[in-house]
């Protein structure tokens, strides 16, 4: 299949075209498509002899191409419907009848430059499906938001995310503001299907199923916590679809000399113990490395359970639970992975019992809180 994407590299059409790859080079086997994928890119800087070649050959067309904000607002309508109208006047010159999905937007509804000229486009390819009885999908897009969206342009989430992320000032006129958001990978996943020949209808237009609907200062503020978690090494709550999405956003835009984030190392003779992130609700993660020979632990406590997954070296985990004599060991190594839960009330250790470093991932199921450490010394 030849497929042409118009727009390929602005926002929707570079995430669209990295999916479209993923799938001819059989990374992606999930979404029912062929691997037999031929990709026309067609941009601003494509040579524009190519364009008639693309509509000859052609199996299926995204025309994402499009204006958002021209110097001068009459650019619109040329940016807009012009394209479209070449586009489509192309495919009809070289007889091709294969289906088109054009991206309009939820302003076409408004009175405006931009509005009029997503009208006019929807218009120009409903009249064309009519005349030339081959399909057209529609899509009248909300505010889309995702990786590679470009900040201080025509979306607030990527400028609050890039601006938050960088230390910049944000602007908000009006924080009750409701806006409705699709994400980047929804819209990409709706337009394979529509690929596929299952587009998602409403009435007369296609539509991305899955959106989220929140407040201005909502967004900021919560991209500010996300902001914040970072820097204090907490994993925020990503149980909310709409935040695991807006978090996923939020990184993308993170400085790259940022990307790395330094760890509280506590090292003595015998190791190190190493705090690496904490949860609201789902406790810590930590490293620990034990030398050669070392005991650590002998300890126990009220509420806290505990994970511990050797993976590096070879090691002994003791457990005995309290007023009790019994001991039970779990012999731990690297080269066959055991996750081991400590109980709260069990008296608990690990010794390395190899030559090497012992390095263990542990998981505890409450952060550790001075004030309250629920942690008594005893020997197992």
């Amino acid at each position: 299949m030849n497929v042409l994407v118009t727009g390929s590299r602005g926002f929707i059409g570079k995430n669209l075209v990295a999916s479209l790859k993923n799938i001819r080079e059989g990374k992606d086997k999930t979404r029912g498509l062929s691997e037999e994928l031929t990709i026309f890119e067609y941009d601003t800087d494509t040579k524009p002899s190519l364009l008639e070649d693309y509509c000859g050959r052609a199996d299926f067309v995204f025309n994402l191409a499009g204006v958002n904000r021209p110097d001068d607002p009459r650019d619109y309508m040329k940016g807009n419907f012009g394209f479209a109208s070449l586009l489509l006047e192309t495919l009809k010159r070289q007889g091709n009848r294969c289906p088109v999905m054009l991206a309009s937007s939820v302003q076409a509804e408004l009175d405006n430059p931009y509005g009029r000229s997503k009208r006019a486009c929807e218009k120009l390819a409903s009249d064309y499906s009519k005349e030339t009885g081959v399909p057209a999908y529609i899509y009248r897009f909300p505010n889309v938001f995702g990786k590679w969206c470009r900040p201080n342009y025509n979306s607030a989430v990527a400028t609050f995310c890039f601006n938050i992320a960088h230390g910049l000032r944000i602007r908000i006129d009006d924080p009750e503001h409701l806006l409705t958001l699709v994400y980047i990978d929804d819209v990409v996943d709706e337009l394979l299907r529509a690929l596929g020949g299952k587009p998602t209808k409403d009435g007369d237009f296609c539509v991305t199923p899955v959106t989220h609907a929140a407040k201005l200062w909502d967004i900021a503020e919560l991209i500010y916590s996300f902001k914040a978690a970072r820097e204090e090494r907490i994993i925020p709550d990503l149980s909310d679809p709409f935040a695991a999405k807006l978090y996923a956003t939020y990184i993308s835009y993170v400085p790259e000399n940022e990307l790395g984030l330094p760890l509280t190392m506590h090292s003595d003779e015998r190791g190190s113990f190493t705090e690496i992130f904490r949860t609201p609700d789902r406790g810590q993660v930590s490293i620990n490395i034990s030398e050669p020979g070392i005991t650590k632990g002998n300890h126990w406590h009220h509420s806290k359970s505990e994970k511990f997954i050797v993976v590096s070296g070879n090691g002994l985990i003791r457990c005995r639970k309290i007023g009790t004599d019994r001991v039970i060991e779990y012999p731990v190594s690297s080269d066959s992975l055991v996750s081991v839960d400590i109980p709260p009330g069990y008296v608990h250790s690990i010794t390395n019992t190899g030559g090497g470093e012992l390095v263990t991932l542990m998981w505890a199921s409450e952060c550790f809180d001075l004030n309250k450490p629920d942690t008594y010394y005893e020997e197992v």
